[in-house]
């Protein structure tokens, strides 16, 4: 065990720098406690004397030092329902209020925008709901425990394509709020160009950013905050514009086609739920293990799904209402929503909307960087995060600056990264409801571990539900002409069932089934070894539960 312990550098960290900081008198942060007093010796690999430099100033700053390590059993705290705040913060957005739009746009009609919203809201969240529970048994980010299925090394697969995923949703809230900010000043009379966007841009990734960098502390308070600003003015916007509700023409609206329906559900899957499965634990790792499991589900089912509810019901009203702003919507999907507000409360609803995008970002920003380390970076937390930030800067340039057309973009990304998430996320819900025991928390960090290096299986079903996946999806956006290669069993890519994307369904069946056939006697033979959280000793004690960064 000595050896293996000496060989997780960089992706444990002892507990000698907290405690070494806690000697010296230096401030902690309230998430990075120490454990206990008896410094030990630093594990082979370890950090330079210039990085512990620098995680003693972002101690200083407050900066959450843990990483994708376990999080030692001193931090633990908080209860379940705790996890409303940052869920329903990250998704009260009133980009769920163009969601509306966007699912009329599938042909279908209000009542069955409805329930295609009500299913695919509630059971995707569900699905995050489910996973969260696995941050509370293994008290570790989500990309550290699906290591457990995927194997030490072979998890640095899923944690690349979350990892695109998690930035690219940041890109994309980061640019609405640009937008959203250059429309109101054009509404005001004021100036809504380059420069405007320009400032909009710096403050917004600021904001999304310093989150990013500052941690779980910072951002569990923020999540409060932005919920409550965020609830009471989105409710005055929805008393506002009420009147323009046309319940006539709403009701007009013809059904749709059972591919349509569909196709309408398995959008709403992947761009609310199936868009934070591979981020659900992180912010439930904090809480006890003796946290109510029920109530784990519960909170973060109910708080990710309570808003979009709403707001996704008021969007369909509003869209089916008036033509003029369906169409609107597809090019600035926040900003087309200024144009029904009276002068007076443009500024406020700018905050709105710029706060809850802003809310979503933090999280994708913060879990980002917990996936680029889970892909082998060799660096502290708050550089991957600053990192995806420059990344995320990037992409909102061309997005703001260079894109014609919002919409078309946006449905092929969920799209096409939501076909191997959901292979991932049915994989990981199968491998968690076989486990019985907790997780043998020493071996999520050791290739030579029950764990293993590589799963060969679990990477060949993420690569089977891929391209089973990809070939039933099709996008007509530029760069993904390629998609759709099976769907001539169906009625070929002009058929009625071309875009009902039948692929994400069928990668997360696959992943869930094929993990149920084929891991179980895997998972049985893990869970008959001794469990390593019962016999460490020493280094490899130090190396897993760590009160600081996690490299």
């Amino acid at each position: 065990m000595s050896e293996r312990a000496a060989s997780v550098t960089f992706d444990t960290l002892s507990a000698a720098d907290a405690r070494a900081a806690a000697d010296e008198g230096t401030a902690m942060s309230a998430n990075s406690t120490p454990s206990s007093s008896a410094p030990s010796a630093r594990p082979a690999g370890s950090p330079s004397a210039s990085t512990s430099a620098a995680d003693a100033a972002g101690r200083t700053l407050g900066v959450e030092l843990n990483g994708i390590n376990v999080v030692h059993e001193s931090e633990h705290k908080g209860r379940p329902r705790d996890l409303f705040w940052p869920w329903f913060a990250a998704n009260v957005s009133v980009l769920g209020v163009s969601y509306g739009s966007f699912l009329l746009g599938f042909g279908i009609s209000f009542w069955q925008a409805t329930v295609v919203g009500l299913i695919g809201i509630v059971v995707s969240f569900l699905f995050c709901g489910i996973i969260a529970l696995a941050g509370k048994r293994g008290n570790a980010p989500t990309m550290t425990l699906s290591r457990a299925p995927f194997g030490v090394n072979g998890n640095r697969v899923p944690s690349a394509i979350s990892w695109v995923l998690t930035v690219g949703w940041e890109t994309v809230l980061a640019s609405l709020a640009v937008l959203a900010t250059a429309t109101v000043f054009e509404a005001l009379g004021w100036e809504g160009g380059v420069v405007t966007k320009v400032v909009a841009l710096v403050v917004v990734a600021a904001l999304i950013v310093g989150g990013g960098i500052l941690g779980f502390e910072f951002i569990m308070k923020l999540q409060m905050y932005i919920t409550i600003v965020t609830g009471v003015l989105t409710v005055v916007y929805i008393v506002l514009v009420a009147p323009t509700i046309d319940f006539a023409a709403v009701s007009a609206i013809p059904a749709g086609s059972a591919p349509a329906f569909i196709g309408a559900l398995v959008f709403m899957m992947t761009g609310f739920g199936l868009g934070w499965v591979n981020a659900a634990a992180d912010y439930s790792r904090y809480l006890p293990k003796s946290a109510s499991s029920r109530g784990v589900v519960f909170w973060t089912t109910f708080g990710a799904s309570l808003a979009p509810l709403l707001l996704l019901f008021f969007g369909l009203l509003l869209a089916g209402s008036d033509p003029e702003l369906n169409a609107a919507i597809a090019s600035d999907p926040i900003g087309a929503l200024t144009t029904i507000l009276p002068i007076w409360f443009l500024v406020p609803f700018a905050i709105v909307a710029i706060l809850g995008l802003v809310g979503g970002a933090v999280l994708d920003i913060y879990s980002s960087g917990l996936a680029l380390l889970s892909t082998g970076l060799k660096a502290p937390r708050y550089v991957a995060a600053s990192i995806d930030g420059l990344l995320m800067i990037a992409g909102a340039i061309y997005v703001v600056f260079f894109a014609a057309d919002f919409l078309g973009p946006f449905q092929g990304f969920l799209i096409t990264l939501g076909v191997p998430v959901a292979a991932w996320c049915g994989i990981f819900i199968a491998d968690l409801q076989l486990r019985k025991k907790d997780y043998a928390l020493a071996e999520l960090f050791d290739p030579k571990g029950r764990y293993g290096n590589w799963n060969v299986r679990a990477i060949l079903l993420i690569v089977i539900g891929a391209i089973v996946g990809w070939g039933f999806v099709v996008s007509s956006s530029p760069g993904f002409e390629w998609e759709g290669y099976l769907l001539g069993l169906v009625g070929g890519k002009d058929g009625e069932w071309a875009y009902a994307n039948l692929g994400v369904l069928f990668a997360l069946v696959i992943g869930y089934l094929g993990t149920l056939v084929f891991g179980r006697a895997s998972v049985r033979r893990q869970e008959s070894l001794p469990t390593n959280n019962e016999k460490i000793s020493g280094a490899a004690a130090e190396a897993t539960t760590p009160t600081g960064l996690n490299r």
